[in-house]
């Protein structure tokens, strides 16, 4: 009987809720997709890519033009100059992206420092590749990073530090200052970054996305982590990037070739039109926003709090004053009881400590929107 890699991983609570929200009948607002069709225009296109013969391996770093347009929008949004040739992948989405850069980079014993609440593949990854992950909890409510903290928690074996902002659960966004601190630390002990920007164009409130790419220090040391199914609303094409300085890219192509080697080839050619018109990404900030404020307008009476989500397309809600159950329990509760399904955010903490947090998804239309603050204001 061979040995599990993994014992106690359990299935991820994206599973286990929406297998409980199709049981019940509850309206999900548990895993993080839109419940609204993607453009037309994009859909069109992959269409089009498929009848012009398109349907054949991509090559194994991506289609060309694709890489070609994300360099033009790093170049646009951040400054920051990537090589097409040496400096892009293309990926089966962001998780893919993430486990290649473990696989890449973690060696048996060194160690990881992970931020939490965490979104819940890092810390299997680490493990997988023999990794020792390092978790640091960023407090509720603030859920920013204390830096006395992660100086403290750097040894002599600490290998990558691993950051998520916008932060999936939180809907924290990180600091400039926040990045400099970590640019000081990661030159000081010559550590590594995984940066997960999935939600890089979902930030709020007139604020700027503080992207590991903004920074000299920390592009030259990092892996950026992208998702074109986050940014264009069809989360299941599984299409993401991976960004990274050429010695490094190198290292992720020689994993990547080897558990995917190449992706979605109509599909990768259909985004790289997309993206010509950079108003299809630039526009998000604002169409997200709006759903957050009519879901936090229509909660505003409820028994609820709530400080609005700087980022992603999730809000927390603070249940503290309604009742003391653990959040799992509560979750459970509402998707038995009130047709409501959520995500319990104590799975993405370290030791699943409970912060009488949940999790919901404003990425829906109005409609849905609606109904879900009938229902969050009928607990």
């Amino acid at each position: 009987m061979f040995t599990s890699k993994l014992p106690d991983q359990q299935t991820t609570i994206f599973t286990v809720m929406s297998a409980m929200a199709n049981k019940y009948g509850a309206l999900n607002l548990s895993q993080g997709f839109p419940d609204f069709p993607s453009d037309p225009v994009l859909i069109e296109l992959v269409s089009k890519a498929m009848q012009d013969g398109y349907n054949q391996y991509a090559p194994m770093p991506g289609f060309i033009g694709l890489r070609e347009a994300l360099c033009n929008k790093y170049q646009l949004l951040y400054e920051r100059k990537y090589h097409p040739e040496t400096e892009v992948t293309i990926t089966a989405g962001a998780t893919q992206a993430l486990f290649t850069a473990f696989g890449a980079l973690v060696q048996a014993g060194d160690e990881v420092i992970i931020f939490a609440p965490a979104y819940d593949s890092y810390e299997p990854a680490v493990k997988l590749f023999g990794g020792v992950p390092v978790i640091l909890q960023m407090p509720a409510p603030a859920y920013t990073p204390n830096w006395e903290a992660v100086s403290q928690a750097i040894t002599a074996r600490t290998k990558l530090v691993v950051i998520n902002s916008p932060n999936n659960p939180s809907g924290t966004i990180w600091s400039e200052a926040d990045m400099l601190q970590l640019q000081k630390l990661v030159e000081a002990h010559d550590l590594y970054v995984i940066s997960d920007e999935v939600y890089e164009h979902l930030v709020f409130d007139g604020k700027q996305h503080q992207s590991v790419a903004k920074f000299d220090g920390l592009a030259r040391r990092s892996f950026i982590m992208g998702s074109f199914g986050k940014t264009f609303h069809n989360t299941g094409w599984k299409m993401g990037h991976c960004m990274a300085p050429e010695p490094l890219m190198e290292e992720f192509k020689k994993v990547h070739q080897f558990n995917v080697f190449a992706v979605n080839h109509p599909v990768q050619r259909a985004l790289a039109t997309y993206m010509q018109d950079t108003n299809k990404y630039l526009s998000l900030p604002d169409f997200y926003q709006a759903k957050r404020d009519r879901l936090l307008a229509g909660i505003a009476g409820s028994r609820f709090s709530f400080s609005p989500a700087a980022g992603t397309y999730f809000q927390l809600l603070d249940y503290s004053q309604i009742n003391d159950q653990h959040d799992t329990d509560f979750a459970a509760y509402l998707t038995k009881e009130k047709g409501l399904a959520t995500i319990p955010t104590s799975v993405f903490n370290k030791d699943q400590a409970d912060d009488k947090r949940l999790r919901v998804c404003f990425a829906k239309t109005e409609q849905t929107l609606d109904q879900a603050i009938a229902l969050i204001n009928s607990i």
